[in-house]
């Protein structure tokens, strides 16, 4: 049976996403890993229903900050800033973002994605981090932001 790593990254500020990962030092005996509950899937893709369910996982203080949650990646839009299927994101909780950032977004109180945010005359573009996908135009009135990416859980089987 292979093992399982996982990697802890968090993000630098002032950097583009996906040059700002850098990777988490393993804690040490004196950080104790802190539970962060786990609300659900967010589409990297085509937007899907929000279904909340709630679990927990465990990532190192540093990672953590006052209003922190984590959503499971579902989808390769954001592969460009280095977010893949199924890594698990680390959420601060905020209700808005400056022009480019990476954020996840609830459309018309019925759909989330994971997408760079652009401020436009026209309204809203969300942008993938995927050349092959389009970005979707919405009104500014269509869409609520649920948080900002500020790190990534990343488990991958090594063989045994």
């Amino acid at each position: 049976m292979p093992e399982v790593t996982t990697r802890f990254m968090i993000r630098r500020p002032n950097l583009p996403l996906a040059e700002a990962w850098h990777p988490c030092p393993e804690p040490d005996a004196s950080e104790a890993l802190v539970e962060v509950p786990l609300l659900g899937s967010v589409a990297a893709g085509l937007p899907i229903e929000a279904c909340p369910s709630v679990s927990h996982i465990h990532v190192p203080r540093r990672m953590v900050r006052r209003n922190t949650y984590a959503l499971r990646v579902r989808g390769d839009s954001m592969v460009d800033c280095n977010i893949f299927d199924g890594d698990v994101i680390i959420i601060e909780q905020c209700e808005s973002a400056e022009n480019g950032e990476t954020a996840v977004v609830m459309i018309n109180d019925q759909e989330v994605t994971l997408k760079k945010l652009y401020i436009e005359r026209s309204g809203v573009r969300l942008q993938p981090a995927n050349e092959r996908m389009a970005p979707i135009f919405l009104k500014n009135s269509d869409i609520q932001v649920l948080g900002m990416v500020m790190g990534v859980v990343r488990q991958a089987e090594m063989a045994a």
